[in-house]
């Protein structure tokens, strides 16, 4: 296989940035690209000084079906990639690997009645796009979106999230869609405050959503900051729900990029 064998070379056609350091942005789609809802595609930004090529994990935010993928993206001060990343504008080139990878995928379960999905900071993108697959509205009684940021303005999403209700494909199951927003630096009205893991281990969490964390109901699935969830993941084993495994399906699914 030639290198070229291995990506395919995509356009951007749309940036939005959220704050000065998040920002969305879509690019074309190879008709030959598939993955599964909650799993992350490798880019990669042509570094033309150093003739070199920088290639980073991103959870793909759009729908399975969609046309187009969009990716949500923090910028690192510095950072190889995110800083050549957050330069770039609609019209430029982007690589992508031809194959998906990951298992923060609803087929990471077997039963369950409530999906919980708890993001910090751009964790938020693969359940943007579970949230986008028919499937899973049709299988779930609830689902649960938890988005934790520092600040209102890093609510990405936000609109699109609480616009399940008017869509006419998601309309009749929007009910179902249960959404917790933290802000963890400002008071900010009919948010919570503390942090992810206060607020799973004093039950706060649970009671604001009306829904209790039960291992027979419960399948939960963790993406954002390494520490919360690594925390989080303690937290709930120590409660008994077992991380799923292949051909070991169990209540937790986490994401690992390397």
């Amino acid at each position: 296989m030639t290198t070229a064998d291995k990506y395919t070379v995509e356009t951007i056609t749309g940036v939005r940035p959220w704050t000065d350091s998040l920002f969305s942005f879509r690019i074309t789609r190879d008709r030959g690209y598939r993955f599964v809802p909650g799993q992350f595609a490798r880019l990669g930004v042509r570094d033309r000084e150093h003739d070199t090529t920088v290639w980073r994990a991103y959870s793909i935010a759009s729908a399975a079906h969609d046309e187009h993928l969009e990716f949500f993206s923090v910028v690192v001060p510095g950072g190889a990639f995110t800083s050549r990343l957050s330069k770039l504008k609609e019209g430029d080139e982007i690589l992508v690997e031809r194959k998906s990878y990951g298992f923060l995928t609803t087929d990471r379960f077997e039963a369950g009645k409530d999906l919980w999905m708890l993001a910090t900071g751009t964790g938020l993108a693969p359940f943007l796009s579970i949230l986008h697959d028919f499937e899973t509205w049709e299988r779930y009684e609830n689902l649960i979106l938890v988005q934790s940021v520092r600040t209102q303005p890093e609510l990405a999403y936000e609109d699109l999230i609480r616009g399940f209700d008017r869509s006419e494909y998601y309309a009749e199951f929007a009910h179902k869609l249960r959404y917790a927003r933290i802000v963890t630096r400002e008071p900010v009205p009919g948010t919570l405050r503390d942090r992810v893991t206060k607020l799973l281990a004093s039950g706060v969490l649970e009671e604001n959503l009306g829904v209790k964390l039960d291992q027979d109901r419960s399948r939960i699935m963790l993406c954002g900051n390494p520490e919360m969830v690594e925390d989080s993941r303690k937290l709930l084993t120590e409660r008994g729900f077992r991380i799923s495994r292949r051909g070991d399906p169990g209540h937790l699914a986490v994401e690992t990029y390397w």
